[in-house]
Formats: C-alpha cells, structure tokens, sequence
C-alpha cells in the first residue's frame, strides 16, 4: 500500500504527471473522475511566484474533489524556494512536489528542473532545508540523470530519502534524451529493489497501456505509475488500466457519446475556471484529441480549432454526435 505522509493512495496509484499548459483545475477533474488516483499542478515557478506573477498565482488554484492533490514548484535558489513553500501551504495542498525533471532548456539554463541534475549536493540540500520548513509532505520527481554518463539514481535517491522527502517520482530518461527514445524502467525498479529505500517509487515514461502499467507493477515491482502524455486527449486510459488490472481484458472504448459528454464538460470547466475566450482557446489541445482514431475526422476537427464561441462549438458536438453516433473508432 502506497503512502504520501499519512495519505493511504492504495495499491499501485495511478498518478497523473504534472504537465505545463496541460494539468490544470479542469482537466485535473476529468481525469480524477475516470480514475486517476493522484493529480498534481502544473509546475509553477518559485521566482514568479515570490513576484507575484499572475500565471504563476493562478496555478495555486486546487479543488476538493481534486485531492490527494500535490502542488509542483521548481527553482534553484534556496531563498525563493522556501519563500514559495509558504506561500504553497496557504492553498492546502495534500503535499508539495519538487521539480528536479524538467529538461526545458529555459528552466534547465536557471540550473532548475533538470539543470539540477548537475549539482546534486544542492538538490539535496534544497530538498533538506524546504522538509524543514513544513509540515506538508515533500515529494520528489526527477530523471535518471544528466546524461547516459552520470546516472547515479540509485546513490541520488538514497542521498534524497536521508533528506526527509516522503515519496520519488523518476522518468526513465535523462535530460539528454528529452522525450526520445524509450524509457528505461530498469534504473528505477533498481532504487526501489535498493534495501535501504522505504519511500514510495514511482515510475514514468512511457505507461501508454495497460500492458505498459502492469509491467511497471508487476515485473519493475514499483509502488505506482505515473502517467502523462498518454493521457492527453484520453483521460479514460485510467479507467482502462483500472479494469485491466481487476479483470485482464480490456475496456470497450469510449463511445461518441462519451467523448463528446466529456468534451463538452472540459470546455464548460475550462470557461468557468479561465473565462469564455480563454477556455476555449486553451481547450482546444484537448477536445479535438478527444475523437482520435476516428474516420474522416479532419474536417470537423478543423472546425473545432478554429471556433471562436461557445455556441458554434456546442453545435459542431451535435453535428459530430449526428453524423460519428454508429462508427467504429479504430
């Protein structure tokens, strides 16, 4: 059974990563409703929120039905670290997550997210001192290592447990490799064979299917999955891990129905939470994602990207639920 603190997460979490421009409030919601079991923001940087940054303060926002939900923060300086746990706290999340993964080049270039991965001995004294400074839970993710020549997680984790954080989050890749190539799952189920590990590890990268999540779980024997990418535009692959795991068949796909009920209840969210124009721009990533696989889709796709009101997207879901009701969705 997984824990966070004295959060119970049960056995083998399904947790949704923290994604930029992706994991907000609304979709955060959706997936939390088709089984995720863990959600966290979208990472927030330290420096904007100690500046008072409007897109930073806005990422604070959390929900009940959300939790256990973790708020993700990344920086290297200590001051605005832990200047930024305190102003974290004020929104209650469940825990607080450190970024140490992110191999963006303008928050590695800071010596942030990944960046980090170069200077361990401040990673973990960062981690230290932000323990320290709260009562929340303090959570980790991060990658392999910098590069195929500095992979030392094992040693890295170990150094971060002895820290005080309470869980690891790793992906299978270095900063190098970006999102190419294939994850390696192999480093991490080493640090969770490690004796000496007691926290929670859970895995990244790459957890696309079902038969991807039971491999993580059973043959890596990690305490969760993490699941991100595969996620966008099909937050019912929780829902389907779920039922593979209690039952070893796979769950009929989403119907047209479905994916326009859901679609519809994202965007509605989406324009309460950001305002009309903004939800609907923002959204757009994921509506139309929503009717992949489906035939003969592109015009309505382009319809769907380029609506500018509400009313003519709600009209273009009648249309697709008139016309796609009876086919097939490879």
């Amino acid at each position: 059974m997984a824990k966070i603190g004295n959060i119970d997460l049960g056995k083998f979490p399904l947790l949704l990563a923290p994604m930029e421009d992706v994991s907000d409030p609304p979709f955060r919601a959706i997936c939390k409703e088709l089984g995720a079991d863990v959600v966290y923001t979208e990472f927030i940087s330290s420096e904007g929120l100690i500046r008072d940054a409007a897109k930073s303060k806005v990422k604070l926002d959390i929900y009940e039905k959300e939790r256990p939900v973790g708020i993700q923060i990344f920086g290297a300086n200590l001051e605005s670290m832990l200047r930024t746990v305190e102003i974290v706290e004020q929104s209650k999340p469940d825990f607080i997550d450190i970024n140490f993964g992110c191999p963006v080049s303008k928050v590695v270039c800071k010596g942030a997210g990944a960046g980090i991965l170069k200077d361990i001995p401040l990673m973990v004294k960062l981690s230290e001192a932000m323990v320290k400074h709260t009562s929340l839970p303090i959570t980790v993710k991060t990658r392999l290592g910098w590069d195929e020549q500095s992979i030392e997680i094992v040693r890295v984790a170990e150094l971060l447990q002895d820290a005080g954080i309470q869980a690891l989050s790793i992906h299978g890749r270095t900063r190098n490799q970006m999102y190419k190539g294939l994850a390696n799952w192999k480093p991490i189920a080493e640090v969770k064979n490690n004796p000496r590990m007691h926290i929670p590890i859970f895995g990244n990268g790459d957890v696309d299917s079902p038969e991807r999540a039971q491999s993580m779980r059973d043959e890596y024997g990690l305490d969760g999955a993490m699941i991100g990418r595969a996620a966008i535009g099909y937050p019912w692959i929780f829902r389907e891990i779920k039922h593979f795991f209690e039952t070893g068949k796979h769950l009929e796909q989403p119907s047209i129905e479905e994916r326009v009920a859901v679609a519809k209840k994202h965007l509605e969210m989406a324009m309460d939470w950001k305002g009309e124009r903004l939800g609907l721009l923002e959204t757009r990533r994921h509506y139309t994602n929503y009717f992949k696989g489906i035939s003969h889709f592109k015009e309505h796709r382009l319809k769907l990207v380029t609506a500018d009101d509400f009313e003519t997207v709600q009209k273009i879901f009648d249309e697709i639920l008139f016309q796609y009701s009876d086919k097939i969705i490879d």
